[in-house]
């Protein structure tokens, strides 16, 4: 957690390809009084910012260097072929690697997939810096692009197209954070992204609105009314007619007929 414990802040790593807005509107709407902000990243230094203090949690790419770190696997993602509108991928709905062994395939610098072999395909003489550069390079005709489909939509351009590749390699994307810095904002964020409710008895309520509800309690604290009287009204005495009447319906006093007349004396 950054700042004191009066103005507490949260920032959050990403990654390319990863779209957090869902996760920050529910942020903003639950704790208003902390402020969210964003670190772009690229999936190479996504773990070191972690872990260097530079974000309190992020989403990365998985395989990732996870020393020290606690991470959440969230989805796998389908990898694609990025290729011209034209190409002759593009008449088929799903392509495999061996379908590629006549293409140059592009490997940027910053690519995501691990290979276990070599990549399908012809390599080019050259690999480009970053992911963009390799789109470019497919647009120009150069060669096609194998990334995560997240990454096809987000260098999107109208006169290129994707088709999956059934048998490449995938990227998993998760939440991660410091082992070592799990505070109460982390798993109030965590909470949000595994979809638990305001109310949820496993999330940790953050420290404004901690002070909120001691604040609230104080406030609505009432004495408890005393044994014997209503809330607002005062215990009912017993009346007078009841007051020491005699279990078998008589009066508490001696039993007596009804009272005749006097006897005259003679």
């Amino acid at each position: 957690m950054t700042g004191s414990e009066d103005s507490p802040a949260f920032r959050l790593a990403y990654v390319p390809g990863v779209t957090p807005a869902k996760w920050v509107r529910i942020w903003q709407e639950r704790l208003p009084a902390v402020p969210l902000s964003l670190l772009p990243v690229t999936a190479a230094e996504a773990a070191g910012v972690l872990r260097d203090g530079g974000a309190d949690a992020g989403f990365l790419r998985l395989p990732a260097d996870r020393t020290d770190l606690s991470a959440i696997p969230l989805y796998t993602e389908t990898t694609v072929v990025v290729v011209p509108k034209d190409h002759v991928v593009t008449a088929a709905d799903e392509v495999t690697a061996g379908d590629l062994a006549d293409e140059i395939v592009l490997h940027p610098l910053d690519d995501t997939l691990v290979w276990e072999e070599t990549l399908p395909g012809r390599p080019a003489k050259e690999r480009p810096a970053t992911t963009a550069d390799a789109v470019e390079l497919v647009a120009a005709g150069v060669g096609v692009l194998v990334v995560p489909q997240s990454l096809a939509r987000l260098h999107h351009r109208r006169d290129l197209t994707y088709r999956p590749v059934s048998d490449a390699p995938q990227s998993r994307v998760a939440l991660s954070w410091r082992e070592d810095a799990t505070t109460d904002l982390v798993e109030h964020f965590i909470g949000i992204v595994r979809g638990r409710t305001v109310n949820s008895t496993r999330g940790r309520p953050a420290p404004a609105q901690q002070q909120d509800e001691r604040a609230g309690d104080k406030r609505g604290t009432r004495r408890a009314p005393a044994a014997g009287k209503q809330a607002g009204k005062p215990a009912r005495k017993p009346t007078g007619k009841t007051a020491g009447k005699n279990p078998r319906g008589g009066s508490g006093g001696a039993r007596g007929g009804k009272r005749g007349r006097p006897r005259r004396r003679s």
